[in-house]
């Protein structure tokens, strides 16, 4: 009781503060609200529509099956992580760990960083079938598709995980030097599982961002219906199936179903960056 008179009293004294509490109030319930009426509407028009021909093993004119669409999706993630995971840890290592704080290399390559960021998705397009699919022969393929998310992805993983190492105590390094481990050692075996949690989280980020990815991947992956059977054969992924389909005008039942799993599978990998990150983050501060 005390403490709501206290909170009158302050904001009664303080009518901007009360002003600028309830912008943030309702910009909240404002932003909660428009999620919630999207995730409804996507749903509700989308699970009804759900049936066992949209999972069938090869994609006709008749059954618009999704099942193809899923399974290029999951070579794209593994392939793109294989790529982008590697270097970007060991790049925000490198600017985090070795190098000079405030020099010119470090300010160069977060300016890049920055910038690789911001540029939109269908820049990554025209630049991967220029180089991948045109100038490297690779053509249309999900191998194409794999290298342009690799850039697209990067600044994702390597900034979550540059983070995440420079929240690690300083106290943890000087700890592990003191007992005499180097500096290689101090990071692989101290540093970076007591980073796992945010890495973990930039990686299902990132993870999210391929799977929901369309204008890059119809210019570097291609449209082919059917599974890819190595990487060097196109594929569409299920967001540029589901664009397809709503682009054809023929298939709008299945476009709303295959937005419902797209939907379910980005709500799924957030929720699962967010359960990880914390159950790492006991593990090692445990």
């Amino acid at each position: 009781m005390k403490k709501v008179k206290s909170s009158f009293s302050y904001y009664k004294n303080h009518l901007s503060s009360l002003f600028l509490r309830i912008i943030v109030i309702l910009s909240a319930v404002f932003a909660l609200s428009v999620l919630f009426l999207i995730v409804a509407f996507v749903l509700s028009k989308g699970l009804s529509s759900l049936s066992p021909k949209l999972f069938e093993l090869e994609y006709t004119s008749q059954n618009a099956s999704m099942l193809p669409a899923i399974i290029n999706t999951v070579q794209m993630i593994v392939l793109t992580l294989a790529f982008s995971l590697p270097l970007g840890i060991f790049s925000a290592i490198y600017l985090n760990e070795y190098a000079k704080k405030k020099s010119r290399v470090s300010a160069f390559i977060d300016l890049t960083v920055e910038t690789l960021a911001g540029i939109p998705s269908i820049v990554y397009g025209l630049f991967g079938y220029l180089v991948f699919v045109a100038f490297l022969s690779i053509n249309y393929s999900v191998l194409s598709g794999a290298l342009t998310l690799s850039i697209m992805v990067l600044p994702t993983i390597m900034r979550t995980t540059q983070e995440a190492l420079a929240a690690v105590p300083q106290s943890y390094r000087e700890g592990s030097f003191a007992l005499g481990a180097g500096r290689v050692r101090t990071i692989f075996r101290i540093v970076l599982p007591s980073a796992s949690g945010g890495i973990v989280s930039g990686v299902i980020l990132a993870i999210g961002r391929i799977v929901g990815e369309t204008a890059a991947l119809i210019y570097t992956a291609g449209t082919a219906t059917g599974i890819a059977k190595t990487p060097f054969t196109s594929g569409r992924t299920l967001s540029v199936h589901l664009y397809l389909l709503l682009s054809e005008g023929l298939y709008i039942d299945e476009a709303y179903a295959t937005a419902a799993v797209l939907l379910l599978a980005v709500i799924l990998i957030n929720s699962l960056s967010d359960f990880l990150s914390k159950k790492i983050s006991k593990r090692f501060t445990a």
